[in-house]
């Protein structure tokens, strides 16, 4: 979380239309305490191209050419674990959703979205907070509430095993998780490897959306 009082807020864009990707950018770059530093058409261009010029915030469609937005934030958030994704989507199904929160996404919010509201959205967003258009955060409510929590399973992993997820689930990539259980990065990516083959998963986004769904940790 930081202050967004006397900061730019340096914000990026994935949108694939046009004109839509022209008039963000336009109302990012002439509000004061904003700056456009990345316009991608794509995740195929954008992921490439973030690389030494990382936006604080990226505002990502869904419904992309190629790879859809949900694959590429996963991308995104396991090489700049800081970045905080907002996504901005003609999409309000659960299961879109669900599927862009457990990829890394810290709100979600629908197209008509008004400029005035996205801005303030950002703002919050870069301030620690979760915007969600109201419909959004409606069927989220609704959802959380419909939907049975599973029985806790360990999947048979260590107790140090649990810890190095449990930090995972908590934002943390393999550099800080190896600082905060003083290990070296290789002894990381060595349980992880474990971690993996027990949870039956092949990526650390994946391991992190069953530990939440299954209430590992």
């Amino acid at each position: 979380m930081r202050s967004t009082a006397e900061t730019t807020i340096r914000t990026a864009i994935v949108e694939d239309i046009r004109d839509i990707r022209e008039g963000l950018t336009t109302l990012i770059n002439f509000t004061e305490g904003f700056s456009c530093n990345g316009s991608y058409r794509s995740m195929e261009d954008a992921i490439p191209r973030i690389k030494g010029n990382v936006p604080d915030v990226l505002l990502s469609d869904i419904g992309l050419p190629g790879m859809d937005g949900i694959e590429g934030i996963k991308i995104l958030k396991e090489l700049y674990p800081e970045m905080t994704v907002l996504m901005l989507t003609v999409y309000d199904d659960d299961e879109r959703i669900f599927d862009a929160i457990c990829a890394g996404a810290t709100g979600y919010l629908l197209k008509r979205t008004s400029p005035a509201k996205l801005l303030e959205n950002i703002r919050e967003a870069v301030s620690g907070g979760a915007p969600m258009s109201p419909e959004v955060a409606s069927r989220v409510i609704k959802l959380f509430r419909e939907v049975r929590p599973t029985e806790k399973v360990d999947h048979d992993l260590t107790p140090h095993e649990t810890r190095l997820l449990k930090l995972l689930v908590d934002g943390h990539n393999y550099t800080t998780a190896a600082e905060e259980l003083g290990v070296s990065i290789n002894t990381i990516k060595f349980h992880m490897r474990h971690i993996y083959e027990k949870l039956q998963v092949h990526s650390k986004s994946e391991a992190v959306s069953l530990a939440l769904k299954g209430r590992i940790v």
